[in-house]
């Protein structure tokens, strides 16, 4: 992780779970976004001088202003109310589970999402890409590749999508390409770790996938005898059947509950015509 470095005399900014104090967190935020104290003044309209109050802790900001600076610094809402917490107010943002009546639009959106994708496979992950739903021809593929019988359910608690594509004794054994797919899986969970900082689930979870055997070597060798694609297709290969896939990754539009804002969908879609015929032989 990049090291914090101290500005205008200021402790540095430790970016653990909840921060020192409001200062620390803004510190961060700012350095993590590439943001002089200049350019966040004039994007937030905030003096530059009261950022340097805030940033030294000799200013405290209210509410408001966390907010602000939040969506200016497109700071998580999950980390938004940790700082909030570090200035000492309440979160500003719920966090509530999926099957609450609440977000019952929600959840019959994703439906809709995951059914229109048939017959090819599709996800819904959170943000450490636990499982949360799939589609018929998802959990068709995930029975097919860890030799589960045909008719026995999905759990929809306990399966990490990232552990479950890495791991040598699951989904990696027939990953082909699987020294070139790490590197962008992993991508997904470090991002997570540099926003939740040294100590937390983030962070624990990438050191576990970084732990796995060839996984730390894989990830540091490039490749450059790739494919000329507009796209890195991973390359499944099991019982005599070869299937070429490449995902997209959207999100939900302006969410303002932490459980939306983390909620990823993940579609697969064939590469090539035999993966479309074999996805379509199944469904």
């Amino acid at each position: 992780m990049k090291p914090l470095i101290a500005k205008q005399g200021a402790e540095p900014a430790a970016p653990n779970r909840y921060f020192n104090d409001f200062a620390a967190a803004l510190r961060y935020w700012r350095d993590k976004r590439g943001y002089s104290q200049l350019r966040l003044s004039t994007e937030s309209l905030i003096s530059q001088r009261h950022i340097s109050f805030l940033e030294s802790g000799r200013s405290q900001p209210s509410r408001e202003l966390i907010l602000k600076l939040g969506t200016v610094l497109d700071i998580p809402l999950r980390q938004r109310n940790v700082m909030l917490l570090a200035a000492g107010f309440a979160p500003a943002y719920q966090e509530r589970k999926l099957t609450d009546p609440e977000l019952s639009a929600v959840k019959q959106a994703l439906d809709f999402m995951l059914a229109q994708q048939a017959p090819y496979p599709a996800l819904v992950v959170d943000r450490l890409w636990n499982l949360v739903m799939s589609n018929g021809p998802a959990a068709m593929m995930i029975r097919w590749l860890l030799d589960m019988p045909e008719n026995q359910p999905i759990p929809r608690e306990g399966i990490n999508v990232l552990k479950l594509m890495l791991d040598p004794q699951a989904i990696r054994k027939y990953l082909v390409n699987w020294q070139d797919v790490s590197a962008d899986l992993l991508h997904w969970i470090q991002r997570e770790a540099m926003s939740d900082g040294p100590g937390s689930e983030a962070t624990n979870l990438l050191e576990q996938l970084v732990a796995l055997p060839g996984i730390k070597a894989a990830t540091q060798t490039p490749n450059l005898d790739t494919r000329v694609l507009p796209f890195l297709a991973m390359t499944i290969r099991k019982d005599d059947v070869e299937l070429n896939l490449f995902t997209s990754i959207a999100t939900m539009g302006t969410p303002h509950d932490v459980t939306v804002h983390e909620l990823r969908i993940e579609s697969f879609f064939p590469a090539d015509a035999v993966t479309a015929a074999w996805f379509k032989s199944r469904a």
